[in-house]
């Protein structure tokens, strides 16, 4: 009976604490009158304020995130450009092929390969203990570059295919035809009057493949061991951190949100028709 009197006591103090003793709409105007003078609340589990914690570790995701994107963007775009141009040619079945390949293979799958089999085999673990950017610039980018390039892979697949498809789409048009017809070689046909236009829906998939990306880091982050707010957002559901979980999920939102306000913005660049008043 002592036993259930304290443990209804500690559940009412942490109720109390988080303010779950109140009504929905009163909870939800005092949260917003903390965020407005940007207090997300103190940690369940380290005790610190959550603003400090994602401050120190979101910078860790935003790297993972924009190599990932770098890594997808080098690897789609020339390869679905090489594609299209060779259409039903070796090369456009290799591209084609492979695309299919990295839809099929999740990521987290291939970067828990990426760790074992060296390890089985070899003896050698390729994942490293993180390092500060101030005590060691390539140290700290090595760090990065094996999850990143795993995660950008498996976005790459789709923007791939994406940018094949639509580079075709254009290249059947009239105005690219005329171009043919006046003798202009092959490079300015297809990077100057075609590529533009095709690279429109391709942005648009790249803004949504940042919502995959950043939803990757979250188990990226806890296979290679990067302290960052995925791996924190990880931890933080085990210890049932509501604030911090909280706080991680408004982050990421807002980031997601301002990202596609940017990729609506580069329309107007790649589409001189598009105005924005």
């Amino acid at each position: 009976m002592l036993e259930e009197k304290a443990y209804g006591k500690d559940l009412d103090d942490l109720r109390a604490k988080l303010g779950l003793d109140r009504p929905i709409h009163v909870q939800y105007t005092a949260w917003l009158g903390r965020l407005a003078r940007g207090d997300l609340g103190e940690s369940l589990w380290t005790r610190r304020p959550v603003v400090e914690e994602l401050a120190r570790r979101l910078p860790v995701s935003l790297e993972l995130g924009v190599l990932a994107l770098v890594f997808a963007i080098l690897l789609a775009v020339p390869v679905g450009i090489l594609a299209a141009v060779r259409q039903d040619t070796l090369a456009d079945y290799t591209a084609r092929s492979l695309a299919i390949l990295g839809l099929s293979m999740p990521g987290f799958w291939i970067a828990t390969l990426v760790l074992l089999m060296p390890a089985i085999w070899w003896g050698w673990i390729p994942r490293r203990p993180f390092v500060e950017l101030t005590r060691d610039p390539w140290a700290h980018v090595s760090n990065f570059l094996l999850p990143a390039a795993i995660l950008g892979v498996a976005s790459a697949a789709g923007i791939m295919r994406l940018t094949r498809a639509m580079l075709l789409e254009v290249l059947r048009q009239d105005y690219v035809r005329t171009a043919w017809a006046k003798g202009l070689r092959e490079r300015t046909v297809v990077l100057k009057h075609s590529l533009k236009n095709a690279l429109i829906p391709v942005v648009t998939v790249l803004g949504l493949q940042v919502s995959a990306i950043l939803g990757g880091t979250v188990i990226f982050e806890t296979i290679f061991g990067l302290p960052g707010m995925g791996r924190f957002l990880f931890d933080a559901i085990n210890q049932r951190d509501y604030p911090v979980i909280q706080g991680v999920n408004l982050v990421i939102v807002s980031v997601v949100v301002a990202l596609n306000l940017v990729v609506d913005a580069l329309y107007a660049l790649l589409d001189p028709r598009i105005r924005y008043s």
